[in-house]
Parts: C-alpha cells; structure tokens; sequence
C-alpha cells in the first residue's frame, strides 16, 4: 500500500522513503544540512531530527589500520558491522605490491595520503609488530589502541583476533 489516508491528507509513502533516501545521498556526498533544506526545499530541523532517529553511534569516529593480516576479509565484515569509519587492512602479499609497485615518490605520497585520512579520525586502532604500531602511534594525533600481532620485521600474515578488535570498538563506543 502505497498511500494512506491521515485525517483529511493522503500521503505517499514512496514519496516520503525517496525524499528520506534523497536526503541521506546528499548529507554522505558532504552536503551540510542547511544545504541539503535549501535544495530540497525542506526545514533543516526535520534533517537533524531523521538524522537522530536513525543514529547508532554518537561521539568519535573510528579508524582500523592494521598489516599484515592473515583474516582481513572475516575482520573488514565484522568491523563493518560495527560502523567502523575507515578500514585499511592489508595482507602481507597486498603490502609488498603497495611497496614494489610504486615509485619513492609515490610511495612516500601514498603513506602520506593515508596518514592524513587516518589523522582525521578521534579514534584509530592498529594491528601491526611492534614497531610499526609505535611507529604509526607516533605519526597519529588522536586516540591510538595498538594491538601489536607480532614481533618486527614480520614477513608472513597473521591471525587476528577479531573478538579482540571488536571489544575495542565497543569499549570506544560507551
């Protein structure tokens, strides 16, 4: 049922979910919410007000960096599932192309271009040797829980406990 009768109106639920849809599209491609009213011809309150009702997590946003990881695939699901903000896990295979497949230039530009987008995070999480999580600590400005899956230089993936991770992300949470 498309339309429903409230008092003397009829309303179009297909009407409602697309502009709902329309506005949620616009406020992730970076439009502010005074924007998104402007354009949609809509109060700006009733975008902060659909905003509260569909939010799940209030406070900082997350970041996961973690290499080389033997279940990225099992680990990216799970920590989808959680809201994660940014996820850059690598297997030791995917890290040697990262390093080989690229000029210094490049490579330097690249590390750089990741440790701006991480730097914009409150909270970030790193699964690395030891080294690297001091390291990558060092380089970050925000709140940094380090969960050192090995003993520098490590050369093959390894196993991370994902209950581990995960219990991280919710203690950040609360």
């Amino acid at each position: 049922m498309d339309y429903v009768r409230i008092g003397d109106k009829v309303i179009s639920i297909s009407k409602i979910n697309s502009t709902i849809d329309e506005i949620l599209e616009l406020r992730c491609k970076g439009y502010s919410q005074q924007e998104v009213a402007k354009i949609l011809n809509i109060d700006r309150t009733f975008i902060s007000r659909l905003e509260s009702i569909g939010e799940v997590r209030k406070g900082g946003k997350i970041a996961v960096v973690g290499f080389p990881v033997a279940n990225k695939e099992e680990l990216e699901r799970e920590l989808k599932k959680t809201g994660v903000d940014f996820i850059f896990l690598l297997t030791e295979e995917e890290r040697q192309r990262f390093v080989k497949d690229q000029s210094g230039l490049e490579l330097v530009n690249g590390l750089f271009d990741i440790i701006s987008k991480v730097r914009k995070y409150q909270h970030c999480i790193i699964l690395a040797s030891n080294a690297r999580s001091k390291l990558l600590s060092a380089l970050l400005d925000c709140h940094v829980y380090t969960i050192d899956i090995g003993k520098s230089p490590l050369k093959e993936d390894v196993y991370v406990d994902v209950n581990r991770v995960l219990k991280i992300v919710e203690s950040i949470k609360e």
